[in-house]
C-alpha cells in the first residue's frame, strides 16, 4: 500500500451511544510518557509531534488516562492539539493511581473520582469529557458506588458518555443498570464472550481499545503481527472489516 493513502478511516466508523461517530482505529497514548509509564517523555518533542500526525492520518479518536504519567499523557495531548480539530474525541479513565512507574493503585472512591475527573477537565483544557471511562473496579470499593458517581457526573454535564474498562460481562451488565455504557476496554480471559455481547448490544469498542490486554499475553511475543491479529480477531468476532495494521 502506498503510504500517503494510509488513513484511519480506512477502519471504518463507529458511533459510540450512537452520538460521537469516530473512526474504529484510534490512537492510545500511555506510552506517550516516560520509562514505566512515569514522568514526561525523553523526547517531548518527539511525542508532540506523534500526536499531531496521528491527527493527520484522520485519527479522531485518542484514548488516555489521568495515570498515565502521571498526568503526564493528558497535558501533552492538550500541549499539542489544542484548540482541538473538529470532530476530535479525546477519551480518558479515572480510577486507577500511578504512584510510581511500573506501579498500580487502586482508588475508584466516589471523591477520588470527582478529583480525577476535575484534574483531566483542566489538563485537557476542556468543559466536558466526551468519553469518561471507569480505568479499573475497586476491590474495596462498591462497584456500584463508582459507576453511580460516574452518572452523577454525567447528569451534571461534565461527562458526556461513560465506558468501563478492565471488567468482566459481570461488571458490564451490574453497571448497565444505572447508567447507559457505549464502550469497553477488556480483560484478556473475556475478550471473546464480552465482544460477542457487546456486539448484539450496539456497545462500541475502537481498535485502540481492544489492542492492550489482547496483546498483552497473547500476542506479545510477535510485535510485527500484534495489532493486525487483534484487530483480525475483533474482525472475527463482532463481525466488521478493520483496516489492515499500520504501526
Amino acid at each position: 500500500m502506498n503510504k500517503t493513502n494510509i488513513s484511519a478511516t480506512m477502519a471504518g466508523q463507529v458511533a459510540l451511544g450512537g452520538k460521537l461517530s469516530v473512526n474504529r482505529l484510534g490512537f492510545g497514548a500511555m506510552r506517550l510518557t516516560g520509562e514505566g509509564v512515569w514522568g514526561p517523555p525523553k523526547e517531548r518533542k518527539a511525542a508532540l509531534a506523534v500526536l499531531r500526525r496521528a491527527v493527520e492520518l484522520d485519527v479522531n479518536f485518542i484514548d488516555t488516562a489521568d495515570s498515565y504519567g502521571p498526568s503526564v499523557s493528558e497535558e501533552l495531548i492538550a500541549e499539542a492539539l489544542f484548540p482541538y480539530p473538529s470532530g476530535l474525541v479525546v477519551a480518558t479513565k479515572g480510577g486507577w493511581n500511578r504512584p510510581g512507574p511500573n506501579q498500580w493503585t487502586h482508588d475508584a472512591s466516589p471523591s477520588h473520582l470527582r478529583k480525577a475527573l476535575e484534574g483531566s477537565l483542566k489538563r485537557l483544557r476542556l468543559d466536558r469529557i466526551d468519553l469518561y471511562q471507569l480505568h479499573m473496579p475497586d476491590p474495596v470499593i462498591s462497584f456500584e458506588a463508582s459507576v453511580e458517581t460516574l452518572a452523577e457526573l454525567r447528569s451534571e454535564g461534565k461527562i458526556r458518555e461513560i465506558g468501563l474498562s478492565n471488567v468482566t460481562q459481570e461488571h458490564i451488565e451490574r453497571a448497565r443498570k444505572i447508567v447507559p455504557i457505549v464502550s469497553l476496554r477488556l480483560m484478556n480471559k473475556d475478550f471473546t464472550l464480552i465482544l460477542s455481547a457487546a456486539a448484539k448490544e450496539h456497545v462500541s469498542m475502537p481498535a485502540t481499545q481492544a489492542a492492550f490486554y489482547v496483546n498483552s499475553e497473547e500476542l506479545a511475543d510477535d510485535d510485527e503481527k500484534d495489532f493486525s491479529a487483534v484487530l483480525r480477531r475483533m474482525e472475527e468476532v463482532a463481525g466488521f472489516e478493520a483496516a489492515p495494521s499500520h504501526r
